[in-house]
């Protein structure tokens, strides 16, 4: 099996199968641990948990000592209910929503800034937390237009020509602005870093007067990993802190007090962690094209068929038996699309993958899919959502159940 650094092997996935269904995510708590750690250089790891956001995972972060950064109202509740303290939890996102709102306001709960018209809605409401202001320094970078963060095209952030105005209706309002954050998309590669470094420089010289109280540069997330394990993106994670610390010491000197070096990982903690189980179910020729048909849909993952991704597969036989035969496949869901396609690249074009001979029954095994995997699940043809087991101390436990039909109609009104 092609084992990527889990601690698992094919044995404990087929039983875990066996346990508890196909498809079935299967997470190893000791890569996220390992992730963690690496990242200890920063003075705060705010852990982004859109990329997975189950109660248990963000629970065993918090326990490590990691923030969380929420993106909507059910992700504050998920971090309240994972044990995160309020003052451990920030709000980023470009507008609130009347149930964001409340929230923030009953737990007083820090906010990032998105958009100019949320300082107006916090002041309305009665509401005074710190401040984070995520600005958009007018480019951007990303390993597909989908993750793009900066620029004319990208909803995210305030405009850098607007940051003055802000700040100063912030001052005005009493907020007080403790965190300047920047980030430009996901996979950023280290001439974009430079970029992205040079312009919070410059940003915070421009604007140094009316950020008396900040504490904080965060440098957002986006750290890349090696998909298909190649090593190519992979971060320096030592070089990338040293050129942020040293823009840090700068700004530092500059403002006369010390800052805080914040980073925000999502993908970098969860994505190499987990393994997508899923039974092939038909192997059928189209013609002169060869096809695996899966019992996971980009209902379960959706990354290869929203953003071209890629995702290492692999193929383990339920007899035990490895065979040398391979086969040019596509792999394919269940779903009643086209687009349902697991070997495609960005645009729609579907490719082939050299894969072992498969039989009805075996295992294909999806990999590095901890991140935007589950957390994009979604119930369309009415499937249902795919139970998730966390690996640890040599054994798999159950950290989320499958979903039942009872629970897919529960919210449903039908008169009779």
């Amino acid at each position: 099996m092609h084992r990527f650094n889990v601690s698992f092997d094919a044995k404990d996935i087929a039983l875990a199968v066996e346990q508890y269904g196909s498809p079935l995510w299967l997470y190893d708590l000791g890569i996220i641990e390992k992730r963690i750690w690496d990242l200890r250089f920063f003075g705060v790891i705010r852990y982004a948990q859109k990329a997975s956001p189950n109660i248990n995972l963000l629970s065993r972060m918090r326990e490590a000592g990691v923030e969380v950064d929420a993106v909507s109202a059910g992700e504050i509740v998920r971090a309240l209910r994972a044990g995160f303290e309020p003052q451990h939890i920030r709000y980023t996102a470009d507008i609130f929503d009347k149930d964001a709102l409340a929230l923030v306001k009953e737990h007083s709960i820090s906010v990032n800034i998105g958009s100019p018209d949320m300082l107006l809605q916090l002041h309305n409401a009665g509401i005074s937390v710190p401040l984070a202001v995520r600005v958009n320094p007018g480019f951007g970078h990303g390993h597909s237009s989908k993750v793009n963060t900066g620029g004319e095209l990208s909803k995210h952030g305030i405009w850098h020509g607007e940051l003055e105005v802000v700040l100063k209706k912030a001052m005005e309002l009493g907020f007080m602005v403790e965190c300047l954050h920047m980030h430009i998309g996901s996979g950023s590669d280290y001439i974009h870093l430079s970029q992205v470094v040079s312009a919070m420089e410059n940003t915070i010289g421009r604007v140094a007067a009316l950020i008396p109280d900040l504490k904080i540069i965060s440098v957002g997330g986006g750290l890349p990993i090696s998909y298909k394990r190649d090593g190519l993106g992979r971060m320096d994670l030592e070089r990338y802190y040293n050129i942020w610390d040293s823009s840090r010491l700068r700004i530092s000197n500059n403002l006369g007090h010390y800052l805080q070096l914040e980073v925000e990982p999502g993908r970098f903690l969860t994505a190499e962690s987990c393994i997508l189980a899923t039974e092939i179910r038909s192997v059928k020729k189209m013609g002169e094209k060869m096809f695996y048909l899966i019992d996971a849909g980009f209902t379960d993952l959706v990354r290869p068929a929203f953003y071209g991704a890629y995702h290492h597969i692999s193929i383990e036989h339920r007899d035990g038996q490895d065979t040398h035969e391979e086969n040019e496949v596509i792999v394919a869901g269940p779903l009643c699309e086209s687009g349902d396609v697991f070997t495609q690249e960005e645009g729609g074009v579907v490719v082939t993958r050299k894969l072992p001979l498969a039989h009805v029954g075996d295992l294909l095994l999806i990999h590095d899919v901890g991140a935007y995997g589950s957390a994009m699940s979604s119930n369309y043809n009415s499937r249902l959502l795919a139970p998730e087991v966390l690996w640890e101390k040599g054994k798999f436990t159950q950290i989320r159940k499958r979903q039942t039909f009872e629970q897919l109609l529960s919210n449903e009104i039908c008169d009779e």
